[in-house]
């Protein structure tokens, strides 16, 4: 995933899924609750069908999207065809929300108000899956030229189990009643498109939530769903910058107060605030992934950019980061008699905390419809390293339960355990969902948990 400028590398959407099932022994599920499991049991055996009939649009739907990625704040395209699809459901659709955002209402009669959200964009990056539907875009607009595009994320699978979801609930309406609101969002990768739908009025505009969902392909076994309590992401912040320094010829370096030796000891200095500063046994990451300064070898320059991502899951930690982040920055300066630098924090996201409550009523629900195939992550289980923007919604006040939906074949963890190549994971060239039970199983989980949320029907 991006991160403003510099892009972020997600391994895995939710690593202490991982991190907790290599622990040993299977975890303990969610307390069960009689009631909803059979309130599920019958809307498990009324998904069935409908899910059944519906999977080849849904299928076709999904290949369209990826053959056809866009950008962030490009998915104009994307946006459209979610749109024609909800109102076709009978939403109430508006466009061009945040840019490029997707906001589709649904009003069935009194009842809480429920977001579920997709988000929409692609990476820029060339596939490599050779699938039949494999990527067409090779030339869209990106920074300062063009680049080849790709869904290496799986947010089109995000988008084909969020129409499908939005059709078995319209399917069911004599069985909840309440309010939908299905938001598919821009730019999840830049870590801005959150941001830009909820500054453009997001829950001002329309309904504001009670209870949010959204789920995300994970590269583990298609049809296993993993709800974990708690943190789920790491915290994001991206900081850029810039040393000054002046410029002299390579041969009199006396003359000069070189930015690259200042921004090289800051790249060696800054590893003491997570090596020594922050408790090692608290998550947290500092990376420096771009260093840019000068053009020839015999030139030094007046300045040197550095470009760094920082990651955590608690605010403390986030905090020490930030702050050790600056203070090694002017030391390094102040060093060689530098000027101040210029130190910019050009985006950044908090930890996605699922709601505990809202979290144990769907672990019970998915547990009673998934069986086996459904794991429940403790809070006490780590989160995963990468980050998420759809934080931003929870952090404006609304309780969620952010998701994982295993997408990959099971044939490629048996090869993998058996000494093959490893599985490929979010972001690389080769991730390649297995469609239909990577969707069906997406379809049934978030329609399941909407209904959880809206029931107000009693069965017979």
């Amino acid at each position: 995933m991006g991160n403003g400028r510099q892009m972020k590398h997600k391994r895995t959407l939710l690593m202490s899924v991982l991190l907790v099932l290599s622990m040993g022994p299977p975890l303990a599920h969610a307390q069960e609750d009689q009631v909803a499991e059979s309130q599920t049991a019958s809307h498990v055996t009324s998904l069935a069908p409908l899910i059944e009939a519906a999977y080849p649009d849904l299928d076709a739907l999904y290949k369209d999207l990826h053959r056809n990625p866009e950008l962030a704040f490009q998915e104009t395209r994307t946006a459209g065809v979610l749109a024609q699809k909800m109102k076709a459901l009978g939403f109430e659709v508006t466009e061009k929300v945040g840019q490029t955002g997707v906001v589709a209402v649904l009003k069935n009669g009194e009842g809480p108000t429920i977001m579920v959200r997709a988000d929409m964009d692609a990476l820029p990056m060339t596939e490599k899956t050779g699938l039949p539907y494999a990527s067409e875009v090779t030339d869209a607009p990106w920074r300062d030229g063009v680049s080849p595009v790709m869904h290496a994320c799986g947010h089109d699978i995000h988008m084909a189990s969020w129409v499908g979801a939005a059709d078995m609930l319209v399917q069911l309406k004599d069985r909840w009643s309440g309010t939908l609101v299905f938001v598919g969002q821009p730019a999840e990768e830049g870590l801005g498109g959150a941001k830009a739908m909820i500054k453009d009025g997001l829950f001002t505009k329309f309904p504001k939530p009670d209870y949010g969902f959204a789920l995300h392909a994970a590269p583990l076994p298609a049809g296993t769903v993993f709800v974990k309590a708690g943190a789920v992401t790491s915290s994001a912040d991206s900081v850029e910058i810039v040393f000054k320094g002046r410029g002299a010829h390579g041969s009199m370096p006396h003359q000069s107060i070189d930015p690259i030796v200042i921004a090289s000891r800051f790249v060696t200095d800054v590893q003491a605030v997570a090596s020594r500063e922050k408790d090692p046994g608290a998550f947290g990451v500092v990376t420096v992934g771009a260093f840019n300064a000068g053009t020839v070898s015999n030139i030094i320059p007046d300045q040197a950019t550095v470009k760094l991502t920082l990651r955590s899951h608690q605010p403390e930690v986030r905090k020490l980061l930030l702050d050790g982040v600056t203070r090694t920055a002017n030391a390094a300066a102040a060093a060689s008699s530098a000027p101040d630098p210029d130190i910019k924090n050009v985006g950044g996201v908090a930890t996605v905390l699922n709601d505990d409550g809202l979290a144990e009523r769907t672990a019970a629900v998915f547990k009673e419809a998934f069986g086996p195939a459904f794991t429940y992550v403790p809070a006490m289980a780590p989160a995963g390293p990468a980050s998420e923007d759809y934080s931003e919604f929870v952090t404006a006040g609304v309780p969620s339960v952010y998701f994982a939906l295993g997408a990959l074949d099971p044939k490629l963890f048996a090869e993998a355990q058996a000494g093959g190549p490893p599985v490929p994971v979010n972001h690389s060239p080769f991730f390649a969902p297995q469609p239909e039970p990577t969707i069906k199983a997406g379809v049934k989980a978030m329609t399941l948990a909407v209904l959880g949320e809206l029931e107000s029907t009693p069965l017979p």
